[in-house]
């Protein structure tokens, strides 16, 4: 008997997992060889400035390929907290880094486009009231674990110091799944998207990478 074709979210889950696991080339190729889509290539390499703002004591990247209900949100958020109340840490003194690929890659987005390609249906993401979220539910007030949390947004967050960085490699493939589901061209959702990154979250070649580069600039890890 042949197998059930893989519908939107299932191979979204399995590409979030190659992400994961071996980084976009291994996504690549599986799309490529299931001639699911064609991707725009990029033309420019951002760069890496997230790096050079790190300067506190403390430090940590938090791999977040997963939105796991905002968990790694309140982790982030926790880490912060931790430090100030137990160990009379400021703020100014901890970097945390959150990362976006994989499932989560979509969260570094405004909410203009998660209205406009009804990305809370394309991910099977609700809102508060159970609906297919139009609006990116990480903005500004998440919702985890049944509570509104809006002091572990990424707006909050990024406040109080924290640094947001969002995969390309994974805008790349994406966007083209997303236009395929849409019916639309994937350069131009790919365009539209990268346009739409929330403000302050440094769009990166990446994660593999990234997460590498993390660890030389002595970074400790956290695997959500």
């Amino acid at each position: 008997m042949r197998p059930e074709p893989m519908n939107a979210r299932g191979t979204l889950l399995l590409l979030a997992t190659l992400l994961a696991c071996g980084g976009a080339a291994i996504a690549a190729d599986r799309l490529n060889a299931a001639e699911a889509r064609s991707m725009p290539a990029s033309t420019e390499a951002p760069g890496d400035t997230w790096l050079k703002g790190l300067t506190g004591k403390h430090r940590q990247l938090f791999d977040s390929p997963a939105p796991n209900g905002g968990i790694p949100l309140v982790h982030i958020m926790n880490y912060y907290d931790t430090f100030n109340k137990a160990y009379g840490v400021a703020d100014k003194d901890i970097d945390a880094v959150g990362t976006f690929y994989g499932t989560t890659t979509f969260h570094a987005l405004s909410d203009a486009v998660w209205a406009r390609y009804r990305l809370g249906e394309f991910l099977d993401e609700k809102d508060a009231s159970g609906a297919p979220a139009t609006s990116n539910p990480w903005r500004s007030e998440p919702h985890v674990l049944g509570m509104s949390l809006p002091q572990a947004s990424i707006e909050s967050l990024q406040k109080r110091g924290a640094t947001f960085i969002v995969c390309n490699n994974a805008l790349t493939i994406f966007s083209g799944m997303l236009a395929e589901a849409r019916g639309l061209d994937a350069k131009v959702v790919y365009d539209d998207l990268k346009a739409n990154i929330l403000p302050g979250i440094e769009l990166i070649p990446g994660m593999v990478v990234a997460i590498n580069q993390a660890h030389e600039a002595g970074l400790s890890y956290h695997r959500q």
